[in-house]
């Protein structure tokens, strides 16, 4: 065993040594991000005083793990170019979130003093049940994707540096879970900032390595020559187009449902910050994913064998056409990818769970023990999806879908509405959850399902349910809600402080 290692430890000495360096960064980040740490506002979401630009890089971060890296890349190897839509869409979906969600969630947290979404759900709409509800959902919603980000990042392991799969999980586990659980929100953000420049770095170096390997741009036209490459240029020909759009919808609306992307607006410290935060993470993700989800398509001139897992396309590429030094940087830039969605998914979860369901039961708790059991939460969460992860139920976008797509269908008609409708009630929203789940759970039950997603009647629905059950239920917006809505829309010279104070 001890011989095996030192082995592998000779051949792979680049890979480890980069390895070592960046568990360094993340000691580092780890120790001063609990230096800044206060209380709970600075654990949870940064003390609400962090720049556009650092902000912008960790909402890009947050997303692209190594489902972008393996999952999404890999997927044109079998969609074909019409999987060249994610990246248009993708942006869309970023403006969205920065421009719709971010300024009012920025400030009506803020007035509220709310530091979770779930929180932000139970004060907006003035219910206790929809609050612990919303919790349950996200916390089930985010062990799905936390599994995703797992299996990609094993998948790497195992095939470039030989590592037994059930190892690299158990490694992975106890990196992420010690540096999150010391350093919060602070550190979680100072790393995916320089995560994010990583992985810029690191989709340059893919992108021009495949298609070099594949003999240049040009060769994207001997890829359908091949056998069964003309389908990959064919509109519905590599995949249906209901299961096309809806994994891409799922995918994407997460930048303004998810619990881990819209905390990042919580942590802004103005508008100006806004405003650069969108700027910074919308090219980013243009820049990104137009390198990225190419490479599937020229891996097919690499690697015509015709792979039947499309999460091992990258991996693959990593052993065959890179050189011992950048294959190794790129894969560090993959495990940092990863490392940065699942540090922001743990501390959401455990911050949910400590102040969105346990201080409910038990109210009145010191922020002292408050913090103490987050940071428990964090060991515990990272603990049970690493044990999933052993055995994953799906593959890195099917999970990563059905997480954006239980997401969507609860959260979108809550966030949206609440923050732009001036009406809504804790029974509204209780009900769109039931309906969602219903229909996502359902669907494939429905005579002719197969010709949309169901990601698109559950999301349509249970908005529908929302606002038909808050006209029908007595309105859960307190005078404190009215008031920041007045001025939000302009109608009110009263700042959001002072209708804290107010209240």
């Amino acid at each position: 065993m001890i011989d095996a290692v030192l082995s592998n430890l000779r051949e792979y000495w680049m890979v480890h040594s980069l390895l070592v360096l960046y568990t360094v960064m993340l000691a580092h980040h780890a120790w001063t991000g609990n230096r800044k740490t206060k209380g709970l506002a600075d654990y949870y979401v940064g003390g609400r005083n962090m720049g556009g630009w650092v902000i912008g890089l960790s909402f890009f971060a947050t997303y692209a793990s190594t489902n972008s890296f393996v999952g999404f890349s890999g997927r044109t190897y079998d969609w074909g170019l019409p999987w060249l839509l994610f990246i248009p869409t993708a942006v869309a979906f970023s403006l969205f979130a920065w421009l719709v969600v971010a300024p009012r969630l920025r400030s009506f947290t803020a007035a509220m003093d709310s530091l979770t979404i779930p929180d932000f759900i139970g004060f907006r709409f003035g219910s206790t049940p929809a609050r612990v509800l919303s919790a349950l959902i996200m916390i089930a919603a985010s062990f799905f994707y936390m599994t995703a980000v797992f299996k990609g990042i094993g998948n790497l392991l195992e095939t470039f540096l030989e590592i037994q799969y059930e190892v690299s999980i158990v490694i992975v586990f106890f990196i992420v879970m010690t540096y999150t659980m010391i350093g919060g929100f602070i550190s979680v953000v100072k790393t995916d900032s320089v995560q994010g420049v990583v992985m810029i770095l690191a989709a340059i170096i893919l992108f021009t390595g495949t298609v070099n390997a594949a003999g240049g741009l040009g060769a994207i036209t001997e890829v359908r020559a091949q056998p069964g490459g003309e389908a990959l240029f064919t509109w519905g020909g590599g995949v249906a187009i209901p299961v096309l759009m809806g994994t891409m919808f799922a995918g994407l609306v997460k930048f303004a449902v998810e619990p881990r992307q819209l905390s990042r607006f919580f942590a802004l410290e103005g508008d100006k910050a806004t405003r650069t935060g969108m700027i910074v993470s919308s090219i980013t993700f243009a820049a990104v994913f137009s390198l990225l989800i190419p490479v599937g398509i020229y891996a097919r001139r690499v690697l015509p064998g015709g792979l039947e897992d499309t999460d091992l396309v990258v991996p693959t590429l990593l052993t065959d056409v890179f050189g011992q030094g950048t294959g190794a940087f790129l894969l560090v830039a993959m495990v940092a990818a990863a490392m940065s969605s699942l540090d922001s998914v743990l501390l959401v979860m455990a911050s949910t769970t400590e102040r969105d369901i346990v201080s409910v039961l038990k109210p009145g708790r010191t922020e002292k023990a408050e913090m103490f059991w987050t940071r428990g939460w964090v060991a515990l969460f990272a603990l049970i999806t690493a044990i999933i992860s052993l055995n994953p139920p799906d593959g890195i976008v099917e999970l990563t879908a059905f997480s954006g797509s239980l997401y969507g269908a609860c959260f979108f008609p809550a966030i949206i509405f609440g923050l732009h409708w001036r009406r809504g009630s804790g029974a509204g929203v209780i009900t769109s959850f039931v309906v969602g789940i219903g229909v996502l759970l359902g669907w494939e039950y429905v005579p002719g399902a197969e010709i949309l997603h169901e990601v698109f009647p559950a999301m349509v629905l249970s908005t529908l349910a929302f606002w038909l059950v808050s006209l029908g239920t007595e309105d859960g917006a307190d005078e404190r809600v009215l008031a920041l809505m007045d001025e939000a829309d302009g109608l009110s010279g009263a700042q959001p402080e002072a209708a804290t104070a107010a209240s």
